[in-house]
């Protein structure tokens, strides 16, 4: 597939990462444009053209945070949790009047399998807090492994996408969709709390059971998303 020039540009920051990497593979094998962001150019080039090359493609460019999320429509947050509050705050003029998905989860090591959730309520309240309310922050894809999103085949593990506003939250579930993964609609970004506590869960089920990619699935009812592509 190649670029469809109708999509919006992602910036992936923390792209780097195993997490972040996987997500933007799964985005540009769709057609999406991705730019990987990260703290230092050379890192963010560096994982450009490892993509490039393994989707055969020429869709990933590499920046630093702050001129990723200038470029991007759509921002993808993909830190480490002991560099949230950092990276938020450096890209806050850029997100005005954008959506940035909140991949981030609460994790403090090395007890991470107990849920901590900050006092904010989630890292998700907490970015808001941060960007205001000309930014959107939607949170996702917390609970999916990047053991599977390397992987072509569909992912059997659903994404529950919380967070400002409806609108909002379906051109997320759109990306998700995108991604080759189900998605739903979790309401408000309060419920962000519940879904960035069950990744400690699921790292306890992934220890217990001596596997690395326990995910969750919703059972009796069936996803009403409507496609939000404007």
């Amino acid at each position: 597939m190649t670029e469809n020039s109708t999509l919006p540009t992602i910036a992936v920051l923390g792209g780097t990462g195993k997490e972040g990497k996987g997500l933007a593979y799964r985005w540009v094998k769709a057609g999406y444009r991705v730019i990987i962001g990260s703290r230092t150019q050379d890192k963010a080039e560096r994982a450009a053209r490892d993509l490039n090359a393994i989707c055969a493609k020429e869709l990933v460019g590499g920046q630093k945070n702050l001129s990723a999320a200038k470029e991007a429509d759509i921002i993808v947050l993909t830190v480490p949790y002991s560099a949230h509050k950092l990276t938020l705050e450096e890209i806050k003029d850029a997100v005005q009047g954008k959506i940035l998905v909140d991949v981030t989860v609460p994790l403090v090591p090395p007890k991470v399998t107990k849920v901590q959730m900050p006092q904010a309520g989630s890292a998700a309240q907490e970015a808001q807090k941060i960007l205001g309310e000309n930014a959107n922050v939607v949170a996702a894809f917390q609970n999916i492994s990047h053991e599977h999103l390397f992987d072509d085949a569909p992912i059997n593990c659903d994404v529950l996408v919380t967070g400002k506003g409806k609108s909002a939250r379906l051109k997320v579930l759109n990306l998700v969709e995108d991604a080759g993964m189900k998605g739903w609609d979790a309401g408000v970004i309060e419920n962000a709390a519940v879904v960035e506590g069950m990744t400690s869960l699921l790292i306890y089920i992934n220890k217990q059971n001596i596997v690395k990619s326990a995910g969750i699935k919703i059972t009796g009812a069936e996803s009403k998303t409507q496609e939000y592509r404007n």
